[in-house]
């Protein structure tokens, strides 16, 4: 994120996007999510209305023993009634009820490693409200269905295993493949058993209080900067643990409010290759949270854009929008509600070293940025060490996925993430083989070359963390099986022991059994001129880089710096 002013003197007490200017506020208060939000909003992006807890918050809940303040409950209130008029919606209303979304929002971007909570708000009083408003009884249902078992896990800290069981049983029971074909009588069921398994797991019935649910949602997103993934992440990415996190509260939009609905991540350049083209992932009546958390395929992202009309030029248009604001490369989420485009995050995107060498070198021939802030973003790199490789083999691959991370790497088979640092504390290389993905496998990631996953979306939070620490990537890979018990993969008929080797080609997204010789490339044109830029602001004592093209503020490590001595095998 560029151009962050300095920290005003007397910051608003609650920023309020739409209404706070940037100039009121920095990164370090309100977070880079709501500091971009705002950048977006005052450049006439559709954003939903907010407003923002800041980091100093989360630092006094810290010290006041991890207890939120009586300030929390002020602001809440002052911010809920913000809300309520700039929708024109009743927050716990049994007519036109206002739902809430409550997101981390942290200075330095961390993707997927802190906590989100949609549908706040969402009861037994509110769910009528919801139905008369919308008149879609299977999208309210849905919408209660996924709030419960979210609020559980995340707020309550409840195990998922008997919510997933709940949802299996009535799969079962009505004879379809996924939740989304469930009709309302059958997703009315699963509320109830999902309320039922709730007051079982945590001793008490799931909240009907709407500025309760609010409240210790809040306190769950503070609680979760101190998770042990982020922790992990922070220590990676060699960030503040005294930083803290802000807490945008925005008003709801659904993506999962039928056929001309839908949710999607998007990289304005191929974060893998930092090729000019958008690279999206998109799900029909779906929300973000089935695409960053690993768990969904999102399959020809591009003909589910092309049913939504004027989707696709859409994007197209923010896409070079966001470029010309921020002046670099960006990773956004977005939904479409009913037809209506609507954007929830950017954030520089996270990218492999041969991406953030192509996008450096590609935005100073557009004019966005001058060779005295290619050279700073490339700062921390090793130049020479930036390489791809590739398969050049007539073998029959064992399995295809779909490509998340350019290169080709060889290594043994691991299954777990303590699996994976104790194969790697051999020296060997390692393949972290996973049926989904998440976040809680950073400590695995950060000493893999590969990943390889059964289900998930490139774009998902686990895959740009992968791609970020340059691990060749494939996801959702067919036909692929795991058997822990007997600590073996399954690609259809052939079996791959925990141990044995195997080839990922994240290019597109082949998989090989053994270890197969590869060919490195170089891109020998663009790393002379990084190195031509260096040299000539080496010359001039490192000059200012001009007004308006300053690098990201954002205090983390270069994307794939952290897996340098891996480069060899990309």
């Amino acid at each position: 994120m560029n151009d962050e002013p300095a920290a005003a003197t007397h910051p608003h007490p609650l920023p309020v996007i739409g209404n706070t200017s940037i100039r009121d506020v920095s990164v370090a208060q309100v977070g880079n999510k709501a500091y971009n939000l705002m950048r977006m909003s005052e450049s006439s992006l559709p954003v939903p209305p907010a407003f923002v807890l800041t980091t100093d918050l989360c630092r006094a809940y810290d010290d006041n023993g991890r207890q939120l303040s009586a300030e929390v409950d002020d602001l809440l209130q002052r911010g809920v009634a913000i809300l309520e008029q700039a929708t024109n919606r009743s927050f716990g209303g049994s007519r036109r009820p206002l739902l809430l979304s409550v997101r981390s929002g942290a200075a330095a971007s961390m993707p997927g490693m802190l906590d989100t909570i949609l549908s706040i708000g969402l009861d037994d009083v509110t769910l009528p409200g919801l139905l008369r408003a919308t008149g879609d009884p299977t999208f309210v249902w849905d919408s209660y269905r996924r709030f419960i078992q979210t609020y559980a896990e995340v707020v309550e800290g409840c195990r998922s295993e008997p919510f997933g069981a709940v949802i299996a049983e009535a799969l079962t029971r009505e004879d379809v493949p996924g939740v989304d074909e469930l009709d309302v009588a059958a997703l009315r069921t699963v509320v109830g058993r999902l309320q039922a398994a709730y007051h079982s797991l945590s001793g008490h019935p799931f909240p009907q209080d709407p500025m309760d649910q609010l409240r210790r949602a809040v306190e769950s997103v503070f609680r979760s900067w101190f998770a042990p993934r982020a922790a992990a992440y922070r220590r990676l990415a060699r960030l503040d643990d005294r930083a803290g996190t802000a807490v945008v509260v925005q008003s709801m939009v659904f993506g999962n409010m039928g056929i001309n609905s839908g949710s999607g991540v998007g990289f304005t350049r191929d974060p893998a290759t930092g090729e000019d083209h958008l690279y999206v992932d998109f799900l029909l009546n779906a929300q973000g949270e089935d695409i960053v958390a690993g768990r969904h395929a999102t399959g020809d992202s591009d003909a589910l854009i092309a049913t939504v009309p004027g989707l696709a030029h859409q994007l197209q248009q923010i896409r070079k929008r966001l470029e010309a604001v921020f002046h670099d490369a960006q990773d956004f989420e977005f939904t479409v509600q009913d037809g209506i485009l609507w954007m929830l995050q950017t954030r520089s995107a996270k990218r492999t070293p041969l991406a953030a060498l192509r996008i450096a070198c590609a935005l100073v021939d557009e004019g966005l940025i001058d060779p005295c802030t290619a050279v700073q973003r490339l700062d921390g790199y090793d130049l020479d060490s930036i390489s791809t490789a590739r398969l050049d083999t007539n073998v029959a691959p064992i399995g295809f996925g779909t490509a998340a991370g350019n290169g080709v790497a060889s290594g043994r088979v691991a299954l777990s993430v303590e699996s994976a640092q104790r194969l790697a504390g051999t020296g060997d290389s390692v393949i972290l083989v996973r049926s989904a993905a998440t976040t809680d496998d950073i400590a695995g990631l950060a000493v893999c070359t590969g990943l390889v996953t059964a289900y998930g979306a490139r774009t998902s939070h686990a895959a740009v963390v992968a791609r970020q620490l340059g691990v060749v990537t494939v996801v959702s890979c067919r036909p692929m099986s795991i058997d822990l018990s007997r600590e073996l993969v399954r690609f259809g008929e052939h079996e791959i022991a925990q141990g044995d080797a195997i080839t990922v080609d994240g290019d597109d997204g082949r998989v090989f059994a053994g270890q197969l010789e590869l060919t490195i490339d170089r891109p020998t044109a663009l790393i002379e001129r990084a190195r031509a830029w260096q040299a000539s602001e080496t010359s001039r004592g490192r000059a200012t880089c001009a007004p308006g093209t300053s690098p990201s503020t954002e205090d983390e490590v270069p994307e794939g710096a952290s897996q340098s001595e891996n480069s060899s095998t990309r």
